[in-house]
């Protein structure tokens, strides 16, 4: 008995170190890089690329979810400064970021932060800046800058592969905060309507996010009946004659236009293999790189998957109370981005070849 007992123990050491790093925290998304700067300024921004939209529309989408936004903290959060002609909006935010929360206690931190957008056609740069912290409250309260606090130089340790402890905290929950903050503008260029995201108040934590740019495609109260993947026997026949070839350049921009039909993306050459699907979301004419392009959006309970193997793939364009499509384009897929959770998935496909009714 007392060697099993041993032999018990000695297991029990060895393993102890395993579960003990499986429970460790994995930092890595939260360290260089994490929190970018700007000439020595704490300077979270991100690009959204909507295709198809105006400058006024990506304005008004923005403005109206930024106010909302705001306005939820029910505090001094307001939008200050618009200028719609320039496709700027400025807005002040101060909200709770909560560390810990208990029966017996709160650990959490105010952040003060500047909200900025610029918008243009087709496109909307989203900047948090400015941004300060308030610890504690009362006479006991701390204030810190976001340079001082979570910048590389001061939460990363010097070889830059641990976060400092104590200010850990600080650094991981601002990097989610601004992860979140992105994650509900997207929602609101996206959406039907901006103010149904503004209540939102999902989490995106885990997606580092927090840069770069971000191709959305803006959704439309489109209703579609077709499920989401039929055989290709669904699809009416076309008759080639009918449809003339165009040079993809020349496509114009307005030839797609969501709420006026539906796309139906064709996967396979062999009827008897093809699989259609509709894209649910919809999509938009546009260009990437110069490259003529389609822009194709599933909805995020659509299955993906076979489009997501195909190299080539053919988008029709059926407008609304019609039976064959006025324009037929095939495809070479490029490279795209991961959704957030949640979101859309976005296809982009270069059009190799269109066909217009």
């Amino acid at each position: 008995m007392k060697k099993l007992t041993r032999i018990l123990f000695i297991v029990a050491c060895l393993c102890l170190p395993i579960a003990l790093q499986a429970q460790k925290k994995d930092d890595s998304r939260y360290l260089t890089g994490a929190v970018p700067e700007e000439n020595g300024k704490v300077v979270f921004s991100k690009t959204f690329s909507i295709p198809g939209m105006s400058q006024d529309a990506v304005f008004d989408r923005i403005l109206q979810w930024m106010d909302a936004r705001l306005k939820k903290n029910e505090n001094n959060s307001r939008v200050v400064y618009t200028k719609k002609e320039e496709g700027q909006i400025v807005g002040l935010g101060e909200e709770w970021i909560v560390f810990k929360s208990s029966a017996l206690s709160l650990d959490r931190t105010k952040i003060i932060y500047t909200l900025t957008a610029l918008c243009q056609p087709e496109e909307c740069t989203l900047r948090i800046e400015r941004i300060r912290f308030e610890y504690r409250e009362g006479e006991d309260k701390e204030k810190y800058d976001a340079e001082e606090w979570i910048s590389d130089k001061y939460a990363l340790n010097k070889s830059k592969t641990k976060l400092v402890r104590g200010l850990a905290k600080w650094r991981r929950k601002t990097v989610d905060f601004t992860d979140t903050l992105f994650g509900e503008a997207a929602n609101a260029l996206s959406a039907t309507t901006a103010q149904s995201n503004a209540k939102s108040n999902g989490n995106t934590e885990g997606n580092a996010n927090t840069t770069g740019n971000t191709v959305i495609t803006p959704k439309q109260e489109v209703t579609v009946k077709s499920s989401n993947a039929t055989a290709v026997a669904a699809t009416p026949a076309t008759s080639a004659s009918s449809y003339k070839e165009v040079t993809p350049s020349q496509l114009p921009t307005d030839l797609i236009q969501m709420g006026a039909g539906k796309l139906v993306i064709a996967i396979g050459t062999d009827s008897f293999n093809m699989t259609t699907m509709t894209a649910n979301a919809g999509g938009s004419l546009g260009k990437m790189s110069g490259k003529p392009v389609v822009f194709t959006m599933l909805s995020p309970d659509q299955p993906y998957e076979q489009l997501e193997k195909a190299e080539n793939y053919t988008v029709r364009f059926y407008p609304n109370g019609q039976n064959e499509p006025s324009v037929i384009l095939e495809c070479k897929k490029l490279p795209s981005q991961e959704p957030l959770e949640g979101q859309p998935r976005t296809f982009i496909g270069e059009i190799m070849k269109a066909l217009v009714k």
